[in-house]
């Protein structure tokens, strides 16, 4: 008994990450989105040294620093790959849907899609929100989330895709509403997997 509970304590050994972080590659932190890792070494804070990944935000001018030990737990991870991308367009040109909830109730799991760093949550996020943002006066808060949203999405699309932030939003925007953006942001998803094999 005394050892089972030995085995779920934090006493034990970490697992090695087999895919480590990097000075200079993007990565994700769930609520601030895509930042760039710019070092990873060992720091005094309050007296203990720490291991720690400093990764800066441009978009906010901030800069973060998180422990290499806590740095999976805290939801930070590498850019999505171009399979990640394809079911994001893939969800963004689906149908939004609908909720009969409050308003509040749908915000606060909205926001929490947001904050999770998961993809393919954010892009629902984007998808069930564009129609109201687009179409039917959508409120402030409504707004603020899908701007929020989009944002987010945006940044990785980037990232991955090899285009600024304004023209990844463009080609999303395209997605979402069918337009000819649509089929650019498809030529850039392949265009990204054929500089991937080379």
């Amino acid at each position: 008994m005394v050892h089972a509970a030995f085995g779920k304590t934090a006493a034990q050994a970490k697992a090695r990450d087999d895919d480590p972080f990097a000075a200079g590659e993007y990565v994700v932190y769930p609520t601030h989105g895509v930042g760039k890792v710019d070092r990873i070494g060992t720091e005094e804070i309050g007296g203990h040294k720490l291991e720690l990944i400093t990764i800066s935000f441009d978009e906010n001018k901030m800069t973060l620093r998180v422990p290499v030990a806590q740095a999976r737990v805290t939801g930070l991870r590498k850019l999505a790959t171009k399979e990640a991308m394809d079911q994001v367009l893939a969800i963004l040109s689906g149908r939004p849907r609908t909720s009969r909830l409050m308003w509040a109730k749908r915000a606060q799991e909205f926001q929490a899609k947001i904050n999770s760093g998961d993809l393919k949550s954010v892009a629902e996020v984007v998808r069930d929100l564009q129609a109201s943002a687009n179409g039917s006066a959508p409120s402030y808060s409504q707004r603020n989330l899908f701007e929020l949203a989009i944002d987010r999405l945006a940044g990785e699309f980037a990232g991955v895709t090899g285009i600024d932030r304004a023209e990844a939003i463009v080609r999303l925007t395209g997605v979402l509403t069918g337009g000819p953006s649509a089929e650019a942001a498809k030529t850039a998803a392949v265009a990204v997997e054929a500089s991937a094999a080379d």
